[in-house]
């Protein structure tokens, strides 16, 4: 089965184009930039001894790097070898033989270690127990470890997050199943932390939490618009359709608080020209302070209404509420824009113009504008602009919110979600009678706790158990103590991954199990991911080595609740079956039970979402936003400091050095301009301290980047530190991954 939209791009033009390339020296020699060959290299070198069998997961797999989507080395937007250094470096992963068990029988000399060099130990091979006061884990069986389990879970207060970490579909869909069969809907997972407020806004605008194009949309496109988002870093294999869309005559800006070197200028290894004389991205380049993004989008929209750039036959026919969102912005003067925003009228003029003169458009954001406290607006004014311009359900236009992981877009769709059923489904009376009917079991009908609010409950003791299926909540949520602390409290911590990570060894009050999970190219009958397109792809099983004991996650869940819930039976006899059930309670998955050999896929929707302007909620029509403005006060002299991405994929960094800008970890990247005025040279020792209650500080060195003035940059998960727990947005529940802080010189 092969259903695809759009058209492969392989009769795209191969003439030369001066006029886009980085640079005239061959290979950009002597310029900073990653080598892209030295990666595959380290690659090879990382799977001495499993080479075949990782040669093979690159040529039969579907990645479980970020969530462009493929089929072994080829997608569905072009017909070139796509291979990114995040895959490649991932590949040890799936590949390393198991660890020594009997090393982890005291693991006091683990403790303190980086996550990395608990990685390379290898596998988790067995399931293993510590008991409160040991000193590390003993091994047990199966059963046993279920029994553990289920008995610290019985009738408990307890909560289920699962990661993003290559996770398919049929894991996250048993697993929520499992979960409510247990009589909880307090599970969650990772798209809480990215683009949960995406999901809250879409769903509420346009009526469909999804991307509502393909990526094939990107070339030939007039204009494509970055906003708060680094493909650069987090999703590589994209900037080979921005070399192709450049070739065709798009335009590219970005609105960042960063000029990313990798956004400006890229070397795409894969083709001849890109990988000789890069290739030049952006076009126009419009700098925003951190959380100043609506401060900018909003001055935007205000000159697109003032200049009557507005798309009026398709506002007047396909969309409600434009009148208050016109209000809004009327009211805001020009001075608060530019005050919030960092930015100038002029550049919010330059962009709409943009706009305006654009005949196609998309709009693509990531976790710039999500990672907020008030991220559900920032993705709002991003609608309006779209909504105003018409740049929704139709060929090289649409929103995207482009994710990161390959996991992550189907996680909330399966119903791994506090405040979500399968589909995307609000969790009501009225939905939880709907699933109790397909399912034969009572579904709870009030909503579960986030994973920020089950970390909350643990702390103040209003949680019993814990599992966690991949994630590190010590690396992904802010201040590592609090989270720390409250990972001890609790009575029972149930820990399934593939690899040792640093929240298993956090001393309890109660057992913690690690259960050793497969990866998704372990799993008998293959499974399926869903892409940022909305493509849901097969991912066959591939023939290699196998680790110990490891279990696929579909069957830990399901066995755990056959042990809490005797009288229901939710076991599955492998992946095919679980996909059926997928397809009977998840309507619009269609076509994913028949998805069964290497290439398989749907993508469901079509190649656009709300065709020709008919929006999948209750009126038909999108939904403009009256946006207000942030209350952002900096008191004289603080900095508002942001948390980014070097060279890393989520929280597992593979180096210390970032290739495109020369960062270290312990990086503080700072405007010119704010460095001279205070006196600090490149590599200057400072102490940021967070403004608070609490006593935040994180030390680093400075390190002068093309950012703007008042505004820092430190790596994250290492600047969680300064990090406020209790900043969250009020209706997605995303923490806030950003802080005002005073900066010293030590």
């Amino acid at each position: 089965m092969d259903v695809r939209s759009g058209s492969k791009m392989g009769a795209m033009s191969r003439i030369l184009d001066p006029r886009n390339w980085a640079s005239w020296r061959p290979f950009g020699l002597g310029l900073r930039k990653p080598n892209n060959y030295l990666e595959l290299w380290k690659a090879f070198r990382s799977v001495k001894g499993s080479r075949r069998y990782a040669w093979r997961i690159l040529n039969q797999g579907t990645c479980d790097g970020c969530a462009l989507g493929t089929q072994g080395m080829r997608d569905w937007t072009m017909d070139e070898i796509h291979l990114c250094n995040i895959r490649l470096r991932l590949l040890p992963l799936n590949t390393m033989p198991a660890l020594d068990h009997h090393a982890l029988t005291n693991v006091s000399g683990f403790v303190g270690k980086k996550s990395a060099e608990l990685r390379e130990l290898g596998r988790l091979p067995y399931p293993m127990i510590r008991r409160a006061g040991e000193p590390g884990f003993t091994r047990l069986s199966w059963p046993e470890a279920l029994e553990v389990a289920a008995a610290g879970l019985r009738g408990s207060r307890f909560g289920v997050y699962l990661t993003s970490r290559g996770m398919p579909n049929e894991n996250y869909f048993a697993a929520q199943k499992a979960v409510r069969a247990m009589g909880t809907n307090n599970i969650d997972n990772a798209a809480r932390i990215c683009h949960s407020p995406s999901t809250v806004a879409l769903k509420e605008t346009i009526g469909a939490a999804a991307t509502t194009c393909s990526y094939t949309d990107w070339i030939g496109s007039d204009l494509i618009v970055f906003i708060g988002s680094n493909p650069a870093n987090n999703q590589p294999v994209a900037m080979k359709y921005l070399y192709h869309a450049k070739k065709a005559g798009t335009r590219i800006a970005m609105v960042n608080t960063y000029r990313e070197p990798g956004m400006d200028k890229y070397w795409v290894p894969s083709n001849a020209e890109s990988a000789l004389f890069g290739t030049k991205i952006t076009d126009e380049f419009f700098g925003v302070n951190v959380g100043g993004d609506i401060g900018f989008l909003n001055g935007v929209l205000k000159h697109l209404v003032e200049n009557d750039w507005i798309d009026r036959t398709f506002v007047a026919g396909h969309t409600a509420d434009f009148e208050a969102a016109k209000q809004a912005v009327a009211a805001q003067s020009w001075e608060s824009l530019e005050a919030l925003s960092g930015s100038t009228r002029e550049d919010m003029l330059r962009l709409a113009r943009l706009l305006g003169e654009a005949r196609s458009a998309v709009l693509v954001w990531s976790m710039g504008i999500t990672q907020h406290s008030y991220g559900e607006d920032n993705v709002r004014a991003i609608v309006n602009l779209a909504l105003a311009r018409g740049f929704v359900g139709r060929e090289n236009c649409g929103l995207m919110p482009i994710r990161g992981h390959s996991g992550v877009q189907g996680g909330a769709e399966m119903g791994a979600y506090a405040t979500g059923l399968p589909g995307g489904l609000p969790i009501t009376p009225e939905t939880a009678a709907k699933f109790t009917d397909i399912w034969g079991f009572e579904v709870p009908s009030a909503p579960g706790l986030t994973a920020t609010d089950m970390i909350d409950a643990a702390h103040t003791g209003d949680l019993d158990a814990l599992v966690s299926s991949g994630g590190n909540f010590l690396e992904v949520l802010p201040d590592p103590a609090y989270c720390r602390e409250a990972l001890s409290r609790l009575r029972l911590r149930v820990h399934i991954d593939i690899v040792l990570s640093s929240q298993m060894l956090v001393p309890s009050e109660g057992d913690v199990l690690l259960l050793p999970a497969q990866t998704r190219y372990e799993m008998v009958g293959g499974v399926t991911e869903t892409s940022t397109e909305r493509r849901i792809i097969f991912s066959p099983e591939v023939e290699g080595p196998r680790v110990g004991e490891a279990w696929p996650e579909w069957k830990i869940f399901t066995e755990l609740a056959a042990r809490v819930r005797p009288d229901l039976d939710v076991r599955y006899t492998g992946t095919p079956e679980i996909r059926e059930d997928i397809e009977r309670a998840v309507p619009f998955y269609a076509g994913i039970a028949g998805l069964r050999a290497f290439g398989d896929n749907v993508q469901y929707g079509g190649a656009h979402l709300c065709p020709g302007g008919h929006f999948p909620t209750a009126d038909g029509l999108g939904r403009f936003s009256a946006v207000t403005l942030p209350s952002l006060d900096r008191p004289d002299g603080s900095f508002t400091v942001a948390t980014r991405r070097g060279k890393q994929f989520n929280s597992m960094v593979h180096e210390r050095r970032d290739g495109f800008n020369g960062a270290m970890r312990e990086a503080v990247l700072m405007s010119a301009y704010d460095a001279d005025r205070l006196g600090l040279p490149d590599g200057t020792p400072v102490e940021l301290t967070a403004l608070g209650e609490r006593a935040r500080t994180y030390r680093g060195r400075v390190l002068r980047a093309p950012l703007m003035p008042g505004n820092l940059q430190i790596h994250w998960p290492e600047g969680n530190v300064l990090l406020d727990e209790s900043r969250r947005s009020p209706d997605a529940r995303i923490p806030d991954y950003n802080a005002q802080v005073t900066v010293k010189p030590l």
